[in-house]
């Protein structure tokens, strides 16, 4: 899928990515975005860095990128948000379908407490996007990043309690979670060797609970 790439360095990662997009003359939903570095702005001029980042064009944009571009950009202008939409994989394994991060000065906005307006706006995105394609839309909306920390702190935390169950022999469940959260648990455990997860509840109730294997 991929056909030319740059890298391209300014004083913000912004105008970074706005060089590379003239260059490649493309718009960001034809592209892949990975910062590189964010720079340092550093003090009186003196220890900054200039942010980098590598800009990969695609060869064509596939329906399911294309439609999520344009309803996310839909749905944010309504929301009257300052925020920029970036395509950071067309085609994730780990999703099954591409992944995007929201960045701006109004990105808080979107994130909400512990998340839940990020999640409320993930499931519109891809409620809409599905009934446009009339299949299943798997995709990854995420805000400055929020995402994929939520799921580093989540994959910390299982390996903890895992270790936690193996010591104590005791089961232990965890808060109830949305279906990816959960399956972030479930990948974590699912190497180790003494430990197995199971969800159990229904609705918003239901969760994981880590177990000893030979119980």
């Amino acid at each position: 899928m991929q056909q030319k790439m740059i890298e391209t360095t300014a004083k913000t990662k912004e105008e970074a990515i706005e060089i590379a997009l003239k260059e490649l003359d493309a718009d960001r939903s034809g592209v892949e975005i990975d910062i590189v570095s964010e720079g340092k702005a550093g003090i009186l001029g003196l220890g900054s860095e200039p942010a980098k980042v590598r800009v990969t064009l695609l060869e064509a944009t596939n329906d399911l990128v294309k439609v999520t571009s344009e309803v996310l950009d839909s749905l944010l202008s309504r929301l009257e948000v300052s925020v920029v939409v970036n395509l950071v994989q067309a085609d994730s394994s780990e999703v099954g379908g591409p992944v995007f991060d929201v960045q701006g000065e109004d990105s808080g906005l979107l994130i909400g407490r512990r998340g839940e307006t990020l999640k409320s706006l993930q499931f519109l995105l891809k409620s809409i996007v599905g009934r446009r394609l009339q299949t299943r839309a798997n995709l990854l909306l995420d805000v400055e990043g929020y995402q994929q920390r939520r799921y580093q702190t989540l994959t910390n935390m299982a390996n903890r309690v895992a270790d936690r169950v193996t010591s104590s022999g005791r089961s232990v469940p965890l808060e109830p979670m949305p279906p990816d959260e959960r399956r972030i648990i479930h990948l974590a455990v699912a190497e180790h060797p003494h430990v197995i997860s199971e969800s159990a509840g229904y609705g918003d109730g239901r969760q994981v609970i880590l177990r000893l294997a030979d119980d």
